[in-house]
């Protein structure tokens, strides 16, 4: 399962602040669990072709491998204060995904 978060950050929360955060707990943390294949943060840099802001600054890519153990995981101590964190921060979308195959 692959799970794509897309967010902006709050009023009042700085680049520097998320993304110090970001590389220093968010990605350390997720990327231990037995659960996560990868987790990757994105900065969204432009929109392809168009002189528009993209319409979300970052964008979290979660390879889960077995979303039980995820479950169980986002409910462990350290997750819980990941998130709680994180849901500070920013104001985020969670999207699921199912694979298409040819």
């Amino acid at each position: 399962m692959i799970i794509f978060a897309v967010f902006n950050l709050k009023s009042g929360v700085s680049v520097e602040e998320y993304e110090a955060w970001a590389r220093e707990t968010d990605l350390p943390t997720a990327n231990s669990l037995k659960s996560i294949d990868s987790f990757r943060v994105y900065r969204s840099t432009s929109v392809l072709g168009s002189d528009e802001k993209p319409p979300f600054g970052y964008i979290e890519v979660l390879d889960v491998n077995d979303m039980e153990q995820f479950a169980a995981d986002a409910q462990s101590e350290i997750m819980q204060e990941v998130a709680a964190t994180f849901q500070g921060m920013v104001d985020v979308t969670f999207v699921m995904t199912e694979e298409l195959v040819a």
